[in-house]
């Protein structure tokens, strides 16, 4: 079993989040999982178990409608489900170009705005080749 105090504050972290997104308390969560109030707010204060894993963890898990196993991979550093990580989204190319941009600006230092640019449409051609942006040749233009 996973013993680091920083993966169990993130799963307590995204138990809570997903709670709390369902509209829910700790005792309507309980409710839905068959376990204690008591057991939703240990599972969320994000303390390592002194034993073994808490057979409440999966049925809280389950209840909020996360798949089989996700306790474990969140521990182990995956992203939680039902994050805005797992909606799928098909961004427009100004978008991805955008949002790529302006990501390049905060990850670099000493490059120019012209390489920002050329990296930015290498991205989003590439994007758009995955088919994770539509093709759309009114968008696109060619300068000489």
């Amino acid at each position: 079993m996973n013993r680091d105090p920083e993966a169990w504050a993130r799963l307590g972290r995204a138990l809570r989040s997903a709670r709390d997104r369902q509209g829910l308390t700790q005792g309507e969560l309980g409710d839905l999982a068959g376990v204690s109030g008591r057991s939703v707010q240990e599972a969320e204060s994000g303390k390592v178990p002194r034993a073994r894993m808490p057979y409440t963890l999966s049925r809280i898990a389950q209840a909020l409608g996360w798949p089989v196993d996700s306790v474990e991979a969140v521990l182990d550093g995956e992203q939680p489900p039902g994050e805005w990580r797992d909606v799928p989204v098909k961004p427009d190319e100004k978008t991805a170009e955008a949002i790529i941009g302006q990501a390049m600006v905060r990850a670099t230092d000493n490059v120019t705005s012209a390489e920002i640019r050329a990296a930015t449409q290498i991205a989003v051609e590439e994007l758009r080749r995955a088919g994770l942006i539509p093709e759309d040749n009114s968008a696109r233009h060619v300068t000489n």
